[in-house]
């Protein structure tokens, strides 16, 4: 019988300059319209003005041009506390969806719509160790159902709405129990010369996108994008996840832009490093007391590497929560986000072989678990790449299993394959040496699976006979023990610069 490894033509096709990666599903090349007359109206636009504000800070470039730069940086009263400039400290980012703006053609040729207002369409805290050495980068889902300091509960993105820099703190300070030293805005305007001063930004997505809304068609795999491209694969929500997945999405996109703007090719070019620079700064609004200091602080960050730059989004109890108002939205999972915010307080780190224990905490022997005791899941289905080959002579069978991993939350980038022996009489989950904590949610996710280390690379499941059932599993973050020497549970969902950035 005919088993489901599908063959890939390789074949690539010149376009204007926009190269696209190969990836298990062969090489791609996506075509970009750079007609010299579309390109002075886009050169001024672009979104998410948090990607230019991360990595400007996971970078460090400004470290590099003099002080008057600043000047160019718009300044706001925030209702923030300055922290000292050494210690650590937490800033909160909001990127703005502002449109009324734009012209028709620059709104036509981005694909944005004409909606007028303006409303947070991200917002990150970013927090900065006491040493400065480390950044962790919190996404708070802008749908996140929440109490807005005297307007009663609501999306947290409307917090600006109702009362702008001042009411967003304000809103994130009480929800998050952390205080908020500085404020960074930035406006629709400049990610797209951010993207473009850096020569294009390298993106994989392990999900069809068709997107109808911006244009934005792309298969499984891995591209390198132009600064209007880069802009609709960050903002869609044309996947099953929605919200979160666009959060997965900027987290990737910023990952990537920091690495760029970090590499020797464009601190040590003087075009590209102008270019970066000029097209952040313009972008820019923060409070007073950051706008005296925003160089200062950038010069300290120039060390940083994305082995240091940890990006989380704050746990959920519920993404299909349907507000009084008939809204749908999103609740947090209080107990574990007071417990990643507390981490993240303390310096406590999320990602990384350290992670797993304080730096000061000792570990009790009595606290190791018991080695007949059952492993929880710590992984998160979102988090983990499987590869799925048909073991069997059941025409088909690959095919819908990896249907259902997706549909489970899996990320399945390539074809089904098939095994050079069709005798697989139960389903096989193997995984490489340090993967096995990925491997159990897998597993899980498949009732009766069998778990099997072996000489692979990530994570394969190799669909059996039998035990081929797969089913939704929830991964939950542990409540820390309130003692003295307790070990604190990793947050599963943490991830650093380097882990996001997609490999060639």
């Amino acid at each position: 019988m005919r088993g489901d490894h599908e063959e890939d033509s390789g074949a690539r096709e010149e376009d204007s300059g926009v190269r696209v990666g190969g990836d298990g599903n062969g090489g791609v090349r996506l075509a970009a319209r750079r007609a010299r007359r579309g390109r002075a109206g886009l050169r001024s636009l672009i979104i998410s003005g948090s990607l230019s504000t991360a990595v400007l800070l996971g970078s460090g470039a400004l470290w590099a041009i003099p002080n008057y730069a600043a000047s160019q940086i718009r300044s706001v009263d925030a209702g923030t506390e300055a922290s000292a400039p050494q210690g650590a400290m937490n800033i909160l980012l909001v990127g703005l969806d502002k449109r009324d703006d734009l012209s028709r053609r620059q709104q036509n040729e981005l694909h944005l719509g004409r909606e007028e207002g303006q409303r947070t369409d991200t917002m990150m805290v970013i927090h900065l160790s006491e040493d400065h050495r480390k950044i962790t980068v919190v996404s708070l889902p802008r749908d996140s159902w929440t109490e807005v300091p005297g307007y009663g509960t609501h999306k947290i993105n409307s917090a600006y709405q109702y009362g702008g820099a001042k009411l967003a703190v304000r809103t994130v300070q009480q929800a998050t129990g952390l205080k908020i030293n500085h404020y960074v805005e930035v406006n629709i305007l400049g990610f797209i010369d951010v993207v473009e001063s850096l020569g294009g930004v390298t993106v994989c997505t392990p999900v069809a996108i068709n997107d109808p809304k911006t244009k934005l068609n792309l298969q499984p795999g891995t591209y390198e994008l132009n600064g209007a491209n880069a802009l609709a694969y960050a903002r869609t929500r044309a996947t099953a996840r929605s919200d979160l997945d666009r959060i997965d999405r900027q987290q990737q996109v910023i990952s990537a832009l920091i690495q760029k703007a970090m590499s020797g090719g464009t601190l040590t070019n003087p075009a590209r490093l102008t270019g970066l620079v000029n097209s952040t700064l313009k972008t820019l609004t923060v409070d007073d007391a950051l706008k005296k200091d925003v160089v200062g602080l950038a010069g300290q960050l120039k060390d940083v590497s994305t082995d240091d730059v940890t990006f989380v989004t704050v746990p959920l109890s519920d993404v299909d929560f349907m507000t009084p108002t008939k809204e749908s939205a999103v609740l947090w999972d209080k107990k574990a986000a007071r417990e990643l915010f507390q981490r993240i307080d303390s310096d406590q780190p999320l990602a990384g072989p350290t992670a797993a224990a304080s730096p000061s905490a000792k570990a009790s022997p009595s606290a190791k678990p018991s080695p007949s005791a059952s492993p929880s899941l710590t992984i998160p289905p979102e988090r983990i790449a499987v590869r799925v080959l048909n073991g069997t002579l059941i025409t088909g069978l690959g095919a819908r299993t990896k249907a259902a991993l997706v549909g489970a939350g899996f990320m399945v980038p390539a074809a089904p394959g098939d095994t050079a022996n069709r005798d697989f009489t139960t389903t096989v989950v193997r995984y490489a040496k340090g993967r096995e904590d990925s491997a159990r949610t897998v597993a899980a996710a498949i009732p009766g699976a069998e778990l099997r280390e072996a000489d692979v690379q990530g994570i394969e499941v190799v669909v059996g006979q039998t035990h081929n059932t797969v089913k939704k599993v929830k991964v939950t973050v542990p409540a820390a023990e309130p003692t003295a020497d307790a070990t604190p549970t990793p947050t599963p969902s943490a991830k650093t610069a380097t882990e996001n950035i997609c490999k060639k």
